[in-house]
């Protein structure tokens, strides 16, 4: 068995009305796939080289995002010819509109004279006498709007059987639509906030368009997913499970529970770099609150053993998700073997994860030349040889929606709301080598930074937080002597899906009390910074970023 058998029965899109998002690599591609999950329209997002005979599913209607590239360079990208084959609607966003006009002649589009970037305002063409159709992505929409613009190129010609629906001083085809086919492009982007009515034209598309019914909700999903789960592993079938205390595997250990009882066996893998206390909270949360059986594998010897004097992110990542990997086979074999004789014999097949959109987007998002940002624990740096099949019941989610999701299976408020803490834990966030005393530093500074989070009445608001431990060094004054300690930096965002996060302006006054108990409780530490800045408090480290308020992107939400 490789790590390529994954489970893919009956997945959402076989399941629920779906729309297709084909990315270009625009930063925005995914917030098209979150508008139309807002809108309660399934939706998933493929890179645009996507061949569409490959598809296992016929969507109900394909938007081609926007992009960075210029259609008519010869490296630029291009979609499959067979989408427009399919007989479906398409709508071209941006880039999308000039692959449209370029697929039906390749001097419909030339650079602008001059770029176009931020606040537009676009005005509507409606003539009479035409057919009333082309018109249908504004319905609803009276008046002109404000949009926001990101392109250089633009339109020069109208495509043939097209017609220009909507203009703005600088593009005079700003909004075109196919006279007779459901053909759409426009010059900007309805997914982001900037853009007034974004949503409802979005909506045109999906519902009245496309006739996409709006039945992706949490409620219609957890019943089929829960029946996905039962068809897949079947009546005898067992599943190991990977959670961590996070609200990814909490709601997915929830669910296999929910799905086939005791034959899933969650197992917590202790692997020497989870929070503080973190492996006694979990056994008592699951066992206790959910009724889970749990399984705790003290391996934290072991990873810190292979992940001496390593300091490249990307080997941290690897070496942490082979031994995982490694640990859950023999704990399977151990569980199986010990109910060899019960009434919960059968062979161990399956194997859990709490893999959500976002790491598959992030994944498959196209991207042009080959580039790793970072290979995420759910999706990627997993041995050749797995003994066990992949179960993600997750997958599609976005994290909002895992939280409704867990709210629905009756999992804890304060559960459902943890911040999310990352696969390879605090060896992330351990900039240089990661050691037993180096974990030790990074674990206690996060939990006094966590617990005056929470003591300010802030944890809700912050999607995400932690301390990381810095690889220099700093002068200090303690107790009138010198010393030349360690550096923390404190990081939180804010967000809503995890694709894209700013930084969160605490004042002052909090940062001030969170350095001083870091400071004086952590052993080695004589320095505290912060990655963003407030009215008086400004952190500045060039070889760290480049500028001293990071948001996502450029930045990522972790540190490594």
């Amino acid at each position: 068995m490789t790590a390529t058998d994954v489970a893919d029965s009956e997945p959402p899109h076989q399941l629920f009305d779906t729309l297709l998002v084909l990315d270009f690599g625009s930063q925005y591609s995914h917030l098209i796939t979150r508008r139309l999950r807002d809108l309660n329209v399934y939706s998933e997002l493929l890179p645009c080289t996507q061949r569409i005979s490959d598809l296992s599913f016929r969507p109900k209607g394909v938007l081609l995002s926007g992009g960075p590239y210029s259609v008519y360079d010869s490296h630029a990208p291009h979609v499959d010819p067979a989408v427009f084959g399919l007989d479906i609607p398409i709508l071209g966003i941006c880039y999308g509109l000039q692959e449209i006009a370029w697929q039906h002649n390749q001097q419909n589009v030339l650079a602008g004279e001059r770029r176009e970037y931020g606040h537009a305002r676009l005005s509507f063409e409606r003539r009479e006498g035409e057919a009333l159709s082309k018109n249908d992505l504004f319905q609803g929409i009276a008046d002109d709007i404000d949009v926001w613009m990101s392109h250089g190129d633009k339109l020069s010609y109208l495509p043939d059987s097209f017609s220009a629906i909507a203009k703005t001083s600088n593009a005079p085809f700003a909004g075109i639509a196919h006279r007779s086919k459901p053909y759409y492009g426009i010059q900007f982007h309805p997914e982001v906030s900037h853009t007034l009515r974004g949503t409802k034209i979005l909506e045109n598309f999906a519902v009245h368009i496309c006739g996409a019914r709006q039945h992706w909700t949490m409620e219609e999903f957890v019943g089929k997913e829960i029946a996905r789960i039962q068809a897949l592993v079947g009546e005898k079938g067992q599943v190991i499970g990977a959670v961590s205390g996070g609200v990814d595997s909490t709601v997915a250990a929830k669910l296999m529970h929910e799905a086939i009882g005791d034959r899933f066996h969650a197992v917590l893998v202790n692997n020497g770099v989870l929070r503080l206390n973190e492996a006694e909270t979990v056994y008592k949360t699951l066992t206790e609150h959910l009724g889970v059986n749990l399984t705790v594998v003290d391996a934290s010897d072991r990873f810190l053993a292979d992940l001496k004097g390593v300091i490249e992110p990307e080997q941290k990542r690897k070496i942490i998700g082979r031994n995982f990997i490694e640990v859950f086979q023999e704990t399977a074999k151990k569980i199986a073997d010990e109910a060899a004789d019960s009434s919960q014999a059968g062979e161990i097949e399956w194997l859990l994860q709490g893999t959500l959109y976002p790491d598959v987007i992030e994944s498959i998002a196209f991207r042009g030349p080959s580039q790793t940002i970072k290979t995420h624990h759910n999706v990627g740096g997993l041995p050749a040889a797995m003994h066990l099949k992949l179960i993600e019941p997750l997958r599609e989610l976005f994290k909002d929606e895992v939280r409704i999701l867990g709210t629905k299976l009756g999992i804890p408020e304060n559960l459902v709301w943890r911040h999310p803490f990352p696969g390879p834990g605090l060896a992330i966030r351990i900039l240089g080598e990661v050691t037993p005393g180096q974990v030790e530093i990074a674990r206690q500074a996060d939990h006094i930074f966590i617990e005056e989070i929470i003591a300010a009445g802030l944890y809700r608001r912050i999607s995400q937080a932690f301390a990381a431990l810095l690889p220099i060094k700093a002068v200090g004054v303690m107790g009138d002597k010198r010393v030349h300690e360690q550096v923390i930096a404190l990081r939180a965002v804010e967000t809503t899906d995890f694709m894209t996060a700013d930084w969160y302006p605490f004042d002052g006054s909090f940062l001030k009390r969170v350095s001083s108990r870091i400071v004086n409780e952590v052993s080695g530490i004589c320095r505290v910074v912060y990655d963003g800045e407030s009215s008086s408090i400004q952190c500045v480290l060039p070889y760290i970023h480049r500028s001293p308020v990071t948001s996502k992107p450029p930045g990522t939400i972790e540190m490594e």
